[in-house]
C-alpha cells in the first residue's frame, strides 16, 4: 500500500477553452496571461502554482492540456535563448527567474485531454501520473495566498491527519455565490473546528436546496462552505471517475469532478478544511481578471 501521508504530486489543469476570455484566449491561453506578482515580476498565471508547489515540497507536477499545448508550455518554461538571456544581464532578478523556469521544466509533465468532457474527465487523464498516490489538485485559472501561512501548505499538511481520505479546501460563500461552487454539509471536528467531516456535496446548488440540505455548525444564516479551488484527492477518485466515464454518468452533459467527490464521500468518507486566513484570486472571467490583477499585485 502506497504512503498517502505525504503528498509528492500535484495536478494543475489548463485544458479549458477560456471561452469567456475570447478573443484574447484565442491568441494566448488564459493560464498564460501575464500576472504581476508582489515582487514586480510579470509571470504567466500558471507559473505561480509552480512556485508555490515547489515551496511546499511537491516533487512532480502534471499539467493538463489540450492536444499540442504541451509544447507551448514547454517553450515557456525553457525560457529564452542565449541572445535574449544576454539582454537580461542588466536585470539579475529576471535572469535568476529564467534559471528557475528551466529547473521547473525538468519536473513538469503533461496529460492531454483530447475532448472537452468536463473537469472530472480532465482530472481522469492524470491517472497514470498519479500511479496510485494521492495528488494535490489546484484550479489553473485561480491563484491562492495566505496572510500568514501558504494555503497550499495548510491543505497538504492535512494528508497526515486525513487517514487516507480526500480533503478539500472550502471557504464561506453567500447566496449569490452558490451558483459557482460545489457546496458541502458536514460536522466540525471537536479537536479542530476548521476540519469538517463532510456529509453531502452538491455542485452549484440553488438557494432553496442549500438552505434545506447544506448545513455546517456555527455558520451564520445564509452562509455556506463552498469549494476554495484546492483539493487533496485520494487515489480512489480515479476508480470512481473511470466508472462514471464507462457508465456515461454525466451532469449537464459533462463528467463532473464534484459528482465523483460525492461518490467518494459515500464510499470512503471525505473531509473539508475551512480556509480562514487565505485569499483566492479568480482570473476566470474578464471583470474578475481585471479586479484581481491589482489585488494580487498589491497583496503581501
Amino acid at each position: 500500500m502506497k504512503d498517502t501521508s505525504t503528498i509528492r504530486k500535484a495536478v494543475i489543469p489548463i485544458a479549458g477553452l477560456g471561452t469567456r476570455h475570447f478573443p484574447a484566449s484565442h491568441a494566448v491561453k488564459k493560464e498564460l496571461f501575464p500576472i504581476v506578482g508582489p515582487d514586480g515580476i510579470a509571470r504567466a498565471l500558471f507559473h505561480y502554482h509552480l512556485i508555490e508547489l515547489d515551496a511546499v515540497g511537491i516533487e512532480e507536477i502534471c499539467v493538463i492540456v489540450q492536444p499540442g499545448e504541451d509544447e507551448v508550455v514547454r517553450n515557456y518554461l525553457r525560457g529564452p535563448g542565449h541572445e535574449y538571456l544576454k539582454r537580461l544581464e542588466p536585470y539579475p532578478t529576471l535572469l535568476q527567474e529564467a534559471e528557475r523556469m528551466k529547473a521547473f521544466s525538468e519536473r513538469v509533465s503533461f496529460a492531454v485531454q483530447r475532448e472537452q468532457e468536463g473537469y472530472g474527465h480532465a482530472v481522469f487523464q492524470t491517472q497514470q501520473f498519479a500511479n496510485g498516490q494521492s495528488v494535490f489538485l489546484g484550479l489553473g485559472d485561480h491563484l491562492f495566498r495566505g496572510a500568514s501561512l501558504s494555503p497550499y501548505r495548510e491543505l497538504i499538511q492535512m494528508a497526515a491527519a486525513s487517514n487516507g481520505k480526500s480533503v478539500s479546501a472550502v471557504n464561506r460563500i453567500s447566496a449569490d455565490q452558490l451558483k459557482g461552487y460545489g457546496t458541502i454539509a458536514g460536522k466540525r471536528r471537536v479537536d479542530n473546528a476548521r476540519l469538517i467531516d463532510v456529509s453531502l456535496i452538491i455542485e452549484k446548488p440553488s438557494v432553496a436546496v442549500a438552505r434545506d440540505k447544506l448545513h455546517v455548525d456555527d455558520l451564520p444564516a445564509d452562509t455556506w462552505l463552498g469549494w476554495f479551488g484546492m483539493h487533496l484527492l485520494a487515489p480512489s477518485i480515479y476508480d470512481i471517475l473511470g466508472e462514471m466515464i464507462r457508465n456515461n454518468l454525466r451532469d449537464s452533459g459533462e463528467f463532473q469532478l464534484t459528482r465523483a467527490q460525492d461518490i467518494q464521500r459515500r464510499r470512503h468518507g471525505y473531509l473539508a478544511l475551512e480556509m480562514t486566513d487565505a485569499q483566492r484570486f479568480d482570473f476566470g472571467v474578464p471583470d474578475d481578471f481585471v479586479a484581481n490583477i491589482s489585488a494580487f499585485r498589491n497583496e503581501r
